[in-house]
């Protein structure tokens, strides 16, 4: 009975480390179509200074970095018609995986706001969501730089956590969640 119990424990250790063994290749064949597990945004806005301003000041990103894109390289990868843009590198954090939002202006090329009255009104990514660790605080401080939520925080099932939505200057969704304490 000892030897039997024996063999079927090792049996059942040496399947978990089958599938272990399954599951780390998973993750590393994951790993390797994937480099970085988090997507960074582009967003176009009609002036870009205002856009920066709102996203630090009032949602409380960081600008981590800016960049020039070329002419030459923005006809040749097909991001514009030829059209040389700055962009403006903004983070939820500091860590390297933080999500990024690449704001960007470009001018000459006749860009047209979207309807973005409702995130049905357009096709297209339509928002971003930005959980916050205390949505009261952060109500405050849009508060302070004269950002109203769109409606009133409203409460998501039983647990203690809201989402409201505010508006950028360009009229672009923004979801933000997190607990009221």
């Amino acid at each position: 009975m000892k030897y039997r119990m024996v063999l079927l424990v090792g049996a059942w250790v040496a399947a978990g480390v089958l599938m272990l063994s399954a599951a780390e290749r998973k993750e590393q064949q994951e790993k390797a179509e994937f480099s970085q597990t988090t997507i960074d945004l582009g967003l176009v806005v009609r002036d870009v200074e205002t856009a920066a301003t709102f996203y630090t000041q009032a949602l409380g990103f960081t600008k981590v970095g800016e960049f020039d894109v070329s002419d030459q390289m923005a006809g040749a990868t097909g991001l514009t018609d030829n059209k040389p843009f700055k962009v403006q590198v903004l983070a939820l954090g500091t860590e390297p995986s933080a999500t990024k939002l690449k704001i960007m202006q470009i001018p000459g090329s006749g860009s047209k706001p979207v309807d973005n009255q409702y995130i049905g009104s357009s096709l297209g990514f339509r928002y971003i969501t930005v959980f916050v660790s205390d949505l009261t605080k952060t109500m405050e401080r849009l508060q302070r730089n004269h950002v109203a939520p769109v409606k009133e925080p409203y409460r998501l099932g039983n647990a203690n956590s809201y989402l409201i939505l505010v508006k950028d200057p360009d009229g672009n969704t923004i979801e933000l969640i997190g607990p009221r304490p």
